[in-house]
């Protein structure tokens, strides 16, 4: 009967505890972030025009270079224009001379009348030619000052410093006044970042920055943000939100914000897409766990509780974004608790386990996470 009874005994030996790693949430003050995917835009941009009309003389820049402010860019041909400022400058000597004669003839009117030799009519004749010549001379000099400004919009400079287009049009074609396209040139540093925040998140901004004492629409009062882009996992772009428009689209129900951001380097460009950070809330405690940690129950979040006796419970909570490597526990923790970090595939609720305690950095140093 005993060697019977040793084997039933050992088949009714429980198993080993499963072994797992725990650890206590961290907790600390953060501010979470709110990602919004976006766009770069030039800070200025224009499509340049000619205010005169002729034909293109000259190009004096190549394709896709930096031109600085007041560079010349392309020349119009100037000889009809400086035949046209020639012509005004004559008639404006002529009525000079005009003036002048007529002036004489006034002032000698004036010494006969004085005297009685001429009628008074005569001196109102000469008062009135004297008057007419001056204003002949007056538009005179108007036509020369506008055939000088024909001149020198024959040059036409870079409005402002940034990167030049291709030209658009070549050397002896005729340019129209107002309507030709020569070239466009955007603006490179600092450089624009354009997204839409929809209306609930406007209104949690919004309280935020009267709480720091600005105004949404006036930058939220120079939030941090930083961007990154399709080439890059690290968010190593720094501006700060400087505006929001004065309403809400009614078709979308959104709000356009932008942030503006330093680029020297010109390795951000107009056009390009990008995903911006945006803090979401003032500090506020938080409760911090890797993902690890965190399981999935159909369409809710868990994690598994350890108690003093090693009994496994499972709690839902409510994550938020990635804070440091850390993903936001926002509901269903209070930070007191011992959740397993490591080995949830062999623990479930009800299960006791053997558990060794670990400490959590305060950061996570890993590549190519998003949030």
């Amino acid at each position: 009967m005993g060697l019977l009874a040793a084997p039933a005994a050992q088949a009714q030996e429980a198993p080993p505890a499963p072994v797992v790693t725990v650890a206590k949430p961290l907790v600390r003050d953060i501010v979470e972030d709110d990602e919004f995917v976006g766009r770069f835009e030039a800070v200025d941009q224009v499509s340049l025009r000619s205010r005169v009309g002729g034909y293109l003389d000259r190009v004096h820049f190549q394709d896709g270079t930096l031109v600085k402010q007041g560079d010349l860019l392309f020349t119009i041909d100037q000889r009809p224009f400086k035949a046209a400022l020639n012509q005004a400058q004559a008639q404006v000597d002529s009525a000079k001379t005009l003036v002048e004669f007529s002036k004489m003839q006034f002032e000698r009117a004036e010494t006969l009348s004085r005297e009685g030799n001429i009628p008074v009519s005569t001196l109102d004749d000469r008062r009135r030619e004297y008057l007419a010549a001056q204003a002949q001379l007056d538009g005179a000099e108007a036509a020369l000052e506008n055939a000088s400004l024909d001149l020198e919009f024959t040059e036409i400079k870079a409005p402002f410093s940034g990167r030049v287009d291709r030209r658009l049009i070549s050397p002896g074609n005729l340019v129209q006044a107002d309507q030709t396209v020569l070239t466009t040139i955007v603006s490179i540093d600092p450089i624009d970042f354009y997204f839409d925040i929809d209306e609930r998140t406007y209104f949690a901004y919004a309280r935020d920055a009267r709480e720091r004492g600005g105004v949404m629409q006036e930058g939220a009062g120079g939030v941090d943000v930083v961007v990154r882009v399709a080439d890059r996992d690290e968010a190593t772009f720094k501006g700060k939100l400087d505006f929001a428009e004065n309403r809400l689209d009614e078709a979308t129900g959104t709000m356009r914000a932008r942030a503006r951001f330093d680029n020297k380097d010109g390795v951000l460009q107009p056009g390009m897409f990008g995903r911006i950070n945006v803090p979401g809330s003032l500090p506020h405690p938080g409760v911090l766990l890797p993902d690890e940690a965190i399981g999935a129950d159909q369409n809710r979040r868990i994690v598994f509780v350890v108690d003093e006796a090693g009994l496994i419970s499972a709690k839902p909570v409510r994550t938020g974004p990635r804070i440091d490597g850390y993903r936001v526990i926002r509901e269903g923790l209070t930070g007191e608790e011992t959740v397993v970090v490591n080995g949830l595939v062999r623990v479930r609720p009800g299960v006791t386990v053997k558990s060794e305690m670990t400490t959590l950095p305060p950061k996570v140093e890993a590549e190519g996470q998003t949030q």
